[in-house]
């Protein structure tokens, strides 16, 4: 009887909702989707954007492993933006009520056209319209910023991108961590002793497509007289027009370098035994190129 009785209790209870454990502050509601690519797959890390009807980012996030996503808000009408490396962005409205559930459901993603590659031929980095930055570990606590503020730069493409190749140069006493001090020690013979090595060059030997728009640049970087491999991991942009209607390609990278490689080891040890400069590197580029006009 009583296992009849249970039997049949159990078998009608209807499984709860994960939401039914949240509660919302007064006057807040929750908006939320799953996110999916065209043959019903989670897209994990997309981000999401939620802002109100006067534009001002409200929540920002992004998916997790199951292509979810949850935010509290305010009651009230949104604008939604979703976006994913590979993916035409999505946009949306939604209409949120106090302690209820805006739902989208399942937004599909279409995956985007792979941006259209530079023409084959030369090309040159525009300094006015580049940069190449560091940051680097202070104390163990806070970052220093840090660029370089004259390079130079060349790119052959070749019809099959794979085989392009470039060479960047980089001045090295033109480092720039907006305090002289600072910067007078980085010249110095403890770090980059730009007087026996003026400049940073880097080769490349090869490209390699991670799909969509991202790409390895693997090659050679010379560096305090040490040459190591390294690999840039690099996102291309495509191309536009300048303000004159030149044709400009455009590209971000970056990498991480550890300074022991690079035998840039000086290192002052703080109380309590802190660096006071962390091992490690982090390098970004970004990267406009023109092409090269003809010489001679």
């Amino acid at each position: 009887m009583f296992g009849r009785w249970l039997g049949n209790r159990t078998n009608g209870m209807q499984p709860a909702s994960p939401l039914g454990a949240v509660r919302t502050p007064a006057g807040a509601g929750v908006i939320g989707c799953r996110v999916v690519d065209p043959v019903n797959q989670p897209v994990t890390g997309a981000e999401f954007t939620v802002s109100d009807t006067m534009g001002r980012k409200v929540v920002t996030g992004g998916t997790d492993p199951y292509g979810s996503f949850l935010a509290t808000v305010p009651a009230g009408e949104y604008r939604l933006a979703v976006t994913a490396e590979g993916y035409t962005p999505y946009r949306a409205t939604a209409l949120v009520a106090e302690d209820t559930l805006a739902s989208l459901g399942d937004v599909t993603l279409q995956v985007a056209p792979p941006p259209e590659p530079p023409a084959a031929g030369e090309w040159q980095l525009d300094p006015g319209h580049s940069s190449i930055g560091f940051t680097a570990r202070h104390i163990g606590l806070a970052r220093i910023h840090g660029r370089f503020n004259s390079f130079a730069g060349a790119v052959r493409i070749a019809e099959r991108i794979e085989r392009s190749a470039m060479h960047v140069v980089i001045d090295a006493a033109s480092i720039d961590t907006g305090v002289r001090m600072r910067d007078e020690h980085l010249r110095s013979r403890d770090f980059l002793d730009v007087l026996r090595f003026p400049t940073l060059e880097f080769y490349s030997d090869r490209l390699t497509h991670r799909g969509g728009s991202r790409w390895a640049v693997t090659g050679a970087l010379s560096l305090h007289g040490v040459t190591r491999t390294v690999t840039l991991d690099t996102e291309y942009l495509g191309l536009g027009n300048g303000i004159e209607g030149e044709t400009r390609a455009a590209c971000r990278a970056g990498t991480e370098l550890h300074r022991d490689d690079f035998t840039v080891s000086w290192q002052s040890m703080l109380a309590r035994g802190i660096a006071a400069v962390g091992p490690s590197i982090r390098v970004d580029l970004d990267v406009q190129l023109v092409p090269q006009g003809p010489t001679g």
